[in-house]
């Protein structure tokens, strides 16, 4: 069959109960088993987290830190930093406060080592604190720098008449207003499908679009594949198709001018999710000033189409 192709990485092996290959959030659906992980991987497990969890982790790092060198200052000895109470408790927050100044080299001058031992933890912990800091401070760049894709996808994808005969569509749109420069898509059909031997394996195609790249994209843009004769979906009827086991691999890359670098990203959409017979709402239309308006509320919304 034309625009068959072998495997493009992702394994030709299937199953009746394969679940999607690539998930809404463009992250391949795929669980490690017994892979050796190494300290290295924290630098891009810390750029790849939301910021709720990083600033979470990054202030219960510091709270482990200073509780730790508290501690540290209580065996040396609570007189070594201030008149002694009596009360465990109170000393212990009174080590912490003086580590949280020493940790982060404020030092209010409310307290001070006054032995050997104390200093030495205290100079090891400013130290600590610096380096600490470098690390944070690090990172916060790199999350700002790493280039990001920042495109949505229409939520449906739809089967309509086109022309003289069927097309799929789906749209896509940038989430922010920089602009996407020469944008171009790849779309991939996985068709899950059993062999001579009953198992089931997926076989891959290769979809030719209406126009697979533009030069720059300020609205929306709806893709689309038109249904060929000798194509991998002609064979189906369209109540057959949404049945099959099938996904649609979709890879768009285009040039961010904000991070002044080309950006990929992944997404799929399932045979089954097909919507038949509808069309796009248009989402951008001129105002009364005569400017152009994305409307983004509009982005996803489908209505009969009537051939």
């Amino acid at each position: 069959m034309k625009h068959r192709i072998k495997d493009p990485g992702v394994g030709d092996s299937s199953s009746p109960i394969a679940k999607r290959i690539i998930d809404t959030d463009g992250a391949f659906n795929v669980e490690h088993v017994n892979r050796k992980t190494s300290f290295s991987e924290a630098y891009n497990f810390l750029l790849r987290i939301s910021w709720m969890q990083f600033y979470s982790l990054s202030f219960l790092a510091y709270l482990v830190l200073n509780t730790l060198f508290a501690f540290g200052y209580l065996i040396c000895g609570i007189e070594q930093l201030a008149d002694p109470s009596g009360d465990y408790s109170n000393g212990f927050f009174q080590a912490f406060f003086f580590s949280s100044q020493t940790f982060t080299t404020l030092g209010y001058g409310a307290m001070a080592p006054h032995g050997i031992a104390s200093a030495l933890l205290s100079s090891v912990e400013a130290f600590v604190g610096l380096l600490f800091f470098a690390f944070v401070t690090g990172l916060l760049y790199g999350r700002f720098s790493k280039p990001k894709p920042s495109m949505r996808f229409s939520k449906h994808l739809i089967l309509r008449d086109y022309n003289d005969g069927k097309a799929l569509m789906f749209r896509i749109v940038a989430n922010k207003k920089s602009v996407m420069i020469k944008p171009k898509v790849t779309m991939t059909l996985s068709l899950s499908l059993p062999d001579d031997l009953s198992k089931y394996v997926n076989n891959f195609y290769t979809l030719k679009l209406e126009r697979d790249a533009i030069t720059i994209l300020p609205v929306t843009w709806t893709i689309v594949h038109e249904i060929e004769k000798d194509g991998p979906f002609f064979q189906f009827k369209d109540q057959e198709l949404i049945k099959q086991h099938g996904e649609i691999l979709i890879m768009v890359s285009y040039y961010d001018e904000s991070f002044n670098s080309e950006i990929h990203q992944m997404y799929s959409y399932l045979l089954k999710d097909i919507q038949l017979n509808y069309k796009f709402v248009k989402a951008y239309d001129y105002n009364d000033k005569g400017i152009m308006a994305m409307d983004y509320d509009l982005f996803d919304v489908i209505e009969p189409y009537e051939s």
